[in-house]
């Protein structure tokens, strides 16, 4: 058996929004795996900066920048 720790936090409204956006577009089964698979995303991002990675964003247009990550 898994053992896990129930957390339970309070959001703003618009908060609630944006996760309830992001379970629609990302068709998660539930808000655990939006904030599950989000906390996987934010730690990798911050696993490939420490090690001197950059992220490049790309437009349409081809012209490329920098994205500044807030860790």
């Amino acid at each position: 058996m898994r053992e896990t720790t129930r957390v339970q936090f309070e959001l703003p409204p618009a908060s609630m929004e944006r996760l309830k956006v992001l379970k629609d577009k990302t068709e998660a089964n539930s808000y655990a795996e939006v904030t599950k698979n989000a906390f996987k995303l934010y730690e990798r991002m911050i696993e490939l900066a420490e090690s001197g990675h950059t992220f490049l964003l790309r437009d349409k247009k081809g012209q490329t920048r920098e994205l500044e990550l807030f860790i």
